[in-house]
Formats: C-alpha cells, sequence, structure tokens
C-alpha cells in the first residue's frame, strides 16, 4: 500500500521557508499521552520557533512536560462516562486558556479534544488542527451506540470540522473515507500516516537467545485483540508448541472493553504466558521478543507496531484499518482476520519456524519506519501542514 507523505492539497508552494513565529497551544487528554505520542512534533515546532503550550489533564507528568521547556495549562478532562456538566467545565476551562494564550495555532489530540476544544475555540478566527487518532467503532458500526447519539456526533463534527480554518489530520485513508462518508470535505482533511518514534534512539535488535516468545504492548481490551491473542497463545501450547507470550500494559478502568485486573493477574499462572504490567522501558520487552502481535480491531497507526518495527522485529497484526499501514502483508509481517484465534496462531507458528522469514520482515519493517515514519520525516511534515494553515 502506497503511503501518503504529506496531504498535497494542504500546502502552499513556498510555505516550507517561511520561519514560523508566535505559539502553538496542543490540546490533549492525558498528560502521559502527550509525552508518549506528541512530543516529538511539540519539539520539532519548539525547534522551529513555536512558543508550545500544553493544556491537558494533569496526572503524573507535569514536571516532565514542564521539563521540555513547554507551558503547561490543567485542564479538567474526564473519561469514561458522557458528562454534560463535565463536558461544560473543560470546555469553559480551554476557552479561559485559548483567551489567555492566545495561540497563533491550536493542534486538538483525539475525538474529545477535537469535539469539546473546537466548541471552546468557537468565535475565535484561528488555524486548528484536529488530530483524529483512529475512529473506533463510534462512526463504522463495532460500537453499540444510539442512533441518536451517532447523529449528534456526526452534526457536531461536520459542523467543527468543516469550518473555515480547521483541517483534520487523519493517520489512515480507512479513516479519512470514513470522515468523507460522513461529510467531512476531502478540502479540510490531510493524511499523515502516525506521530513518528525516535528512529535514531531506537535501532534494530538482535533476536534473543531460548524459546520463541511473543510480545504484546497496548491496553488490555477486547478490541485491541488480547482475549483473540491469548486463546492462540494456547491454542499453539495445545499443539506442543513451546511459544511464549510477553505481555505489556495494563487493564483500563474507564473503558468497558477492558479485561479487569484479576483476570490480568491470572494470565501469569498459565504455561508459558508472563503479564509484566506497564513498562516503562520498551526496548525491555523487544529484547526479550522474536515477534510483535497487536491483532487490534481498528487503530490510527499503532505507536507499539511502530516501535517494534523500529527495533527490527517481524508483526503478526489484524487486516484492519491502521494495522495494515504498518504490517504490509509477506513484506513486514503476516495479516489475520480480526478475531480469528486460529488463523493468529497458524501465522505465529509460521513466523516462529522460520528465523529466515523474522530476519526478512524485521528488516523490512525496520526499513518503512526509517524512511516514512520517523520523528524526523512526521516532524516535518506536520510543520508544512503548520506552515501552510498560518501562511493561509
Amino acid at each position: 500500500m502506497a503511503f501518503a507523505e504529506r496531504p498535497q492539497q494542504q500546502f502552499i508552494a513556498g510555505a516550507e521557508i517561511q520561519p514560523l513565529r508566535g505559539s502553538i497551544l496542543y490540546v490533549v487528554s492525558e498528560d502521559w499521552a502527550f509525552l508518549s505520542h506528541r512530543l516529538p512534533m511539540a519539539s520539532a515546532a519548539r525547534e522551529a520557533g513555536f512558543s508550545v503550550h500544553v493544556a491537558t489533564r494533569i496526572g503524573e507528568d507535569a514536571e516532565a512536560i514542564r521539563a521540555h521547556g513547554f507551558t503547561l495549562h490543567p485542564i479538567p478532562f474526564v473519561r469514561g462516562r458522557l458528562s454534560p456538566l463535565a463536558a461544560l467545565s473543560t470546555i469553559l476551562a480551554l476557552r479561559r486558556v485559548g483567551k489567555a494564550v492566545g495561540p497563533t495555532l491550536v493542534h486538538h489530540v483525539g475525538l474529545q479534544c477535537c469535539v469539546l476544544g473546537g466548541l471552546a475555540s468557537l468565535g475565535a478566527n484561528r488555524p486548528q488542527v484536529n488530530a483524529l487518532t483512529g475512529l473506533g467503532y463510534t462512526f463504522t458500526g463495532g460500537q453499540s451506540r444510539s442512533g441518536f447519539f451517532r447523529r449528534a456526533m456526526t452534526a457536531t463534527l461536520k459542523f467543527l470540522l468543516n469550518r473555515q480554518h480547521a483541517v483534520t489530520l487523519v493517520q489512515n485513508p480507512d479513516d479519512q473515507a470514513a470522515l468523507e462518508q460522513i461529510g467531512i470535505s476531502g478540502g479540510h482533511l490531510a493524511l499523515i500516516p502516525g506521530s513518528g518514534v525516535d528512529t535514531d534512539a531506537l535501532q534494530p535488535l538482535p533476536e534473543p537467545e531460548g524459546p520463541i516468545t511473543v510480545g504484546f504492548a497496548g491496553r488490555l481490551l477486547t478490541d485491541k485483540g488480547i482475549r483473540a491473542l491469548l486463546s492462540a497463545h494456547r491454542l499453539l501450547r495445545q499443539r506442543g508448541l513451546d511459544i511464549h507470550l510477553h505481555i505489556a500494559g495494563e487493564p483500563d478502568p474507564a473503558n468497558p472493553a477492558s479485561v479487569s485486573l484479576q483476570e490480568a493477574q491470572a494470565w501469569n499462572r498459565e504455561p508459558g504466558i508472563t503479564w509484566l504490567g506497564h513498562v516503562d522501558d520498551i526496548a525491555s520487552l523487544w529484547q526479550r521478543s522474536h515477534i510483535a502481535a497487536l491483532p487490534s480491531h481498528r487503530e490510527g497507526l499503532p505507536k507499539s507496531l511502530l516501535e517494534a518495527a523500529a527495533f527490527g522485529r517481524p508483526m503478526v497484526s489484524t487486516d484492519a484499518p491502521g494495522c495494515r499501514e504498518i504490517v504490509i502483508h509477506d513484506r513486514t509481517g503476516l495479516l489475520v482476520p480480526i478475531e480469528d484465534p486460529s488463523a493468529l496462531a497458524d501465522a505465529i507458528a509460521t513466523l516462529a519456524e522460520s528465523p529466515e522469514l523474522r530476519a526478512r520482515y524485521g528488516a523490512a519493517a525496520r526499513e518503512l519506519v526509517a524512511e516514512k515514519m520517523s520523528a524526523r520525516a512526521i516532524g516535518q511534515t506536520t510543520l508544512e501542514l503548520y506552515r501552510s494553515m498560518i501562511a493561509r
């Protein structure tokens, strides 16, 4: 599949040579999510001349954000429930920050921030990037939502995302097509594949010794395919294959698709399964793993697979939006149907039995990420988008 390096229709000739001035405000629901996914982009903006502000819910990472030279603004984002009162509180807080900072450009990250941030900015005549990092199933039929909710959300997005100074940033062609289908104008859409990973810091790793080990990194959600992966591992063990599974990630109590803490803890009592919980040093997971697996139902562009690819690991994933942008079948890994443990087990077994295939896929995965999806490449492409919007 071809990769869109830049949304050409969004850029103005000569915009690249214009220096950036003023301030940019990133609106992200969680402070850890900003550090995990937006730090390279924000650093590139700072180096290009922007004063960078971050509006987010404050957890444990406030000082880490400030240490990068960014100005932090606490916002009361609430996850896991729909509350008009909480939404109003968030909108008012964002409106106060917008008035105080007067940013040259605002970059909203995620559906919640795009909606609440967009409502907060009504009347403000400034460029807005609305980054939808995967649509999930709200608009694609996989999530149980009332018809009224879908119609109301669709109408809200059409109003907010089609505004004159707004550009919606998507990470894969499927999400772009889905937004066009609900009425978002193609002239307001830009496709940039992911947030990038630091391919200078993340270098290819040699394969570990010992039994073949599959690594999983992500939230412990059914939508991420964690239960399908566990079923596939059990099938492999039943076939007599000594394949191990290392799981990095934690339950998400705010998400109804999450496994429970008790279920995750019970995995450690199964043969060949190690639940690691939260892992700060992701390299430690891939140092111990031969294969990366993420059998997700839908993604924007999964950072866990981008990191695995940067470390030179072959991948197994689902033929789903976002996943198939990084896992190119029979080139960087193998694709299987969604929620098909048998096919998933077969794909893992194929890689487990072939060191040559693992080496070939891993090298191709590293090459793809280094050329198209590095933090440097994505940062520069995003800066070009900023420049073109400010120039307009």
